[in-house]
């Protein structure tokens, strides 16, 4: 559900460009079921020996650094499918200050996670395995979609090429923001 929303928030005209899913996991389903020219991911865990060849792989963990390895204004799309609730809150900033120097003037970041209110929903599920207690006991906050927001702007990106919404009968929160040009 999460790569379909994300693939329907994207612009068009943007995917002649590079996109960069920022932490994929270790199978990079979103990258594999989308089209771009390039395609980078980016995560703390090393890729499955049978990945996609086509995708540029990189090791980095988020939460001891949020410098990322990529050239000023380098990106069409940033994506962070379901990533944000397992960040550290104090280092959230400064990786969507990296986005914002790496996304192309009019380049968009492009992030789903949780609905605040649906976490302990969650915990709850996890408690009684109906999803993974491994997953969920690694979220480390649970944002409201004005905390994002927030981030966005202190980033750098103006509120008025922000975009917020729900999915999954509101469980889920995507927002978007793009670079002006």
């Amino acid at each position: 559900m999460r790569a379909r929303k994300a693939n329907r928030l994207i612009p068009p005209q943007l995917r002649d460009g590079r996109i960069l899913d920022i932490g994929c996991g270790s199978f990079p389903y979103f990258l594999s079921h989308t089209f771009f020219r390039e395609k980078f991911a980016l995560d703390r865990v090393h890729p499955q020996s049978d990945i996609a060849g086509d995708i540029h792989w990189h090791n980095s963990d988020l939460n001891q650094d949020t410098q990322l390895p990529f050239p000023d204004r380098f990106f069409s799309i940033v994506t962070m499918l379901a990533v944000v609730e397992h960040l550290d809150p104090e280092k959230l900033e400064s990786l969507l200050c990296e986005v914002y120097r790496i996304l192309a003037p009019g380049g968009t970041l492009i992030i789903t996670t949780l609905a605040a209110w649906s976490d302990g929903l969650l915990r709850a599920m996890a408690r009684v395995n109906l999803v993974s207690r491994e997953e969920i006991e690694e979220h480390a906050y649970a944002y409201t979609l004005p905390i994002l927001g927030w981030y966005f702007g202190r980033a750098g990106f103006p509120r008025t090429l922000m975009r917020f919404g729900y999915f999954e009968l509101g469980l889920n929160m995507w927002a978007t923001a793009t670079r002006p040009l």
